[in-house]
């Protein structure tokens, strides 16, 4: 891989962060790298499931075949 040029100030940050974390700097970025992709998938799978709950027969759909939600009941007790 080709070196990456960066300015004094990023690198320095940088370095403290990976020292911080025990690391080197390039574990320390191929860790960030792997905390940014899972971030991105759950940012996907968040969109997917707000979008699949969101439709109405989507949950129709769904409650018929596993059956909906029971219902809480009613006591004297309320949350704080």
């Amino acid at each position: 891989m080709a070196e990456l040029e960066i300015d004094d100030t990023t690198r320095d940050t940088l370095q403290d962060l990976a020292a911080d974390a025990g690391l080197s700097v390039p574990d320390y970025l191929a860790k960030v790298a792997e905390e940014k992709k899972r971030e991105r998938a759950l940012d996907a799978g968040a969109a997917i499931f707000r979008r699949v709950t969101g439709d109405p027969a989507t949950v129709a759909a769904f409650d018929a075949e596993f059956g909906g939600p029971t219902s809480a009941p009613h006591g004297a007790r309320q949350a704080a």
